[in-house]
């Protein structure tokens, strides 16, 4: 496996969430537990991210601006989050934020999968590739189990 297809799954996850979250209505079960989990993956995929995949492209000056980039847009991830936490699940406004974070989530996969991930590939050594998915899923799948 690669840093790149690693990444992609936990992206499909989280596209998979975020369909599910903008599909709820109302203060429900289901569209608090949706979001719960969107919050819980979107937190850790950002920290195992930046950690096991920016950092080591912010040390390469061809990637270096992408990957602050990738970074901002994981702050204002973090800020349409925390609007939704601070929302009445029931206000119609949840659902707009909720659609907010997703166009902002789905543009930054995009960004990542269509062009920072060929732009890594040129920089990146094979050897690298593989040994990033390596650390990138041993710390996510203990994320996970915290």
């Amino acid at each position: 496996m690669t840093i790149f297809e690693a990444i992609r799954n936990d992206h499909d996850v989280q596209r998979k969430l975020l369909d599910v979250l903008v599909d709820t209505s109302g203060d429900s079960k289901t569209r608090r537990d949706a979001f719960n989990t969107l919050k819980r993956e979107l937190a850790i995929h950002a920290d195992g991210e930046e950690r096991h995949f920016y950092i080591p492209l912010m040390k390469i000056d061809k990637t270096q601006d992408h990957a602050r980039h990738g970074v901002a847009e994981h702050h204002e991830i973090d800020e349409l989050v925390e609007k939704l936490e601070e929302t009445e699940f029931s206000s119609s406004a949840w659902l707009k934020y909720a659609k907010d974070l997703q166009e902002k989530v789905t543009h930054h996969l995009e960004d990542e999968e269509h062009s920072f991930f060929q732009l890594a590939g040129k920089v990146l050594p094979e050897v690298a590739i593989k040994e990033l998915a390596t650390t990138y899923t041993d710390y996510i799948s203990k994320q996970r189990s915290e």
